[in-house]
């Protein structure tokens, strides 16, 4: 058995602007580190003041990423899952609003004995506790600090990060600054000022950063490098290029090619195991060689932002990769369908999905979908609300309720086919009160998903707050509607299928928040074969 380390830290964070891949790049770090033999752990903290972002708008924040035990997350921690083997939970994940929420309620107890709460040293002594706490078994802590450098949010996580430097034996902690370098076209040049402002901002704080990794969308060049080193007090093989690809999964091998994870090591002081990397090279051959493709329609309700559905995309990637085909994403608005009532905007898919979301808006659009799909043979997969729509436009057109919908968009309906239990009738917080986290199921036998699955019983992440109604459970199997999943407890319906149709399946849970790019999803593999077999015709 190999000795125990101590605890290492690597802290990341970003500056000229935002969504320069800090989560991609940690995630990147941390499947390099795993590659070379190292148990890791990441944790995301988050500037904002909310609590969760369980409340905020997909358009503004991206996906709600959720974790086995329950706790609506960052999409950065769904990335940390799909590139490396770690679980994580709610301690992985905090905001502003945690932390000082924290402090409040202890100052309301009395727990500070009068003396007067500040930003220092409570504050901060709040937030090293939270890195502190988290190791576990892990030999290295990888933590990303949401935001840019210059934020005023993001100053008490800064300087938390300082004071653990300090406090911290020599070689037990790395930081690495994500920053960018702009092509400006009509020079034809690369510009280092805004990373050099960056470094220097970040250095008024009183953190020198250790590794630097250069945003570009051109190579560097030794002289560019040489340049960022000597003005940011940075030595020229820790500057980092962090080029522009179209593949997500080939940035752990850019990493790897520039021995980003041998110079972490040496800077922690650890030795440089042998590294495998085998698995990633393979995902990037299929992804980079492969002449198959397939089309596949995502139906939804946020389609305008790309990380909105984040983890639906790279499920259906590696649903691509597990069957040796690329997949080409047609994103349709749900409105769109709804307002005009034509399905001419499926005509060019082998597949297509429905994913999750609240409210209303463009729910027409979303029944229309499915009743073509299930009557023209259209592979078909819907997620949490694509079940609920998928239960509603069975009801309407093959069980003959007329106005059959959810409670959530008529309340008054004379057919309330999704409604809400008894236990969720009187919540009134939205934030952290819907069903969360993991669930078991268990399929039915001679079912679609049974075989995908391989197992009788699995588990899968839920968020949602609508159930099936229990009354017309009888009604809906009558006509033909195959109750595929069903918790072993409460009894609720967890999947659907439709007979007799190529691929019909329908999940209340997330299956999504499970898949990666070198174990993908069953269901999502399933559902790429079927439609791929319907491109082949």
């Amino acid at each position: 058995m190999a000795p125990k380390l101590r605890k290492k830290y690597i802290f990341i964070t970003g500056g000229v602007v935002s969504s320069l891949g800090k989560g991609i790049a940690s995630a990147s770090i941390g499947a390099l580190l795993e590659a070379r033999g190292y148990r890791v752990t990441f944790l995301k903290f988050d500037p904002y003041i909310n609590v969760d972002p369980g409340t905020m708008s997909p358009f503004q924040h991206g996906e709600v990423y959720v974790t086995e035990d329950g706790a609506e997350t960052d999409l950065d921690l769904g990335h940390y899952e799909r590139f490396t083997t770690v679980r994580l939970t709610r301690r992985n994940n905090t905001t502003s609003g945690q932390i000082y929420y924290a402090v409040i309620k202890r100052e309301r107890e009395g727990k500070y004995l009068g003396k007067t709460v500040q930003v220092v040293p409570h504050v901060t002594d709040e937030i090293k506790g939270r890195v502190f706490c988290l190791a576990g078994d892990a030999d290295i802590v990888i933590v990303e600090v949401g935001g840019t450098i210059g934020d005023i949010e993001s100053l008490p996580f800064l300087e938390a990060i300082r004071q653990i430097r300090i406090q911290l034996p020599p070689r037990d902690a790395v930081h690495i600054h994500l920053t960018l370098v702009p092509y400006i076209r009509a020079a034809d040049e690369l510009k280092t000022k805004p990373t050099q402002h960056s470094v220097g901002t970040l250095r008024e704080i009183g953190i020198q950063p250790d590794i630097l990794l250069c945003r570009t969308e051109k190579s560097l060049g030794d002289d560019l490098k040489e340049k960022i080193s000597l003005f940011c007090n940075v030595r020229k093989e820790s500057v980092i290029e962090a080029k522009d690809t179209d593949l997500l999964y080939e940035i752990p091998l850019l990493f790897a090619d520039q021995n980003l994870d041998a110079i972490i090591l040496e800077d922690l002081g650890l030795p440089a195991r042998r590294r495998n990397i085998e698995k990633w090279k393979k995902i990037v051959k299929v992804l980079r060689t492969t002449k198959k493709s397939v089309t596949i329609g995502v139906v939804g309700k946020y389609v305008k932002l790309q990380d909105s559905y984040k983890s639906i995309y790279e499920a259906l990637v590696h649903g691509g990769i597990a069957n040796g085909t690329r997949v080409v994403l047609k994103k349709i608005d749900a409105e769109q369908i709804e307002k005009d009532g034509a399905m001419h905007h499926l005509n060019e898919v082998d597949g297509v999905i429905l994913p999750g979301g609240f409210g209303i808006r463009g729910i027409e659009g979303m029944i229309g979908t499915i009743r073509h799909c299930r009557e023209e043979n259209v592979p078909f997969l819907g997620i949490c609300l694509g079940l609920q729509c998928s239960v509603i436009e069975f009801a309407r057109n093959v069980c003959g309720l007329a106005g059959a919908t959810s409670t959530e968009f008529d309340p008054k309906t004379k057919h309330p086919v999704i409604c809400l239990l008894e236990e969720q009738m009187d919540v009134k917080d939205l934030g952290g009160t819907m069903r969360l986290g993991s669930s078991p199921c268990v399929l039915g036998e001679k079912t679609v998903s049974s075989h995908a699955y391989g197992n009788k019983t699995v588990f899968e992440r839920h968020r949602h707050r609508y159930e099936v109604n229990g009354a017309y459970q009888d009604l809906f199997r009558e006509k033909g509607l195959v109750i595929a999943g069903t918790h072993p407890y409460k009894k609720l319906v967890e999947m659907i299928e439709v007979k007799n149709h190529p691929f019909f399946v329908a999940t209340q849970f997330h299956p999504e928040f499970q898949s990666k790019p070198f174990a993908a999803h069953p269901l999502f593999a399933a559902f790429i074969r079927a439609s791929l077999k319907r491109h082949v015709r």
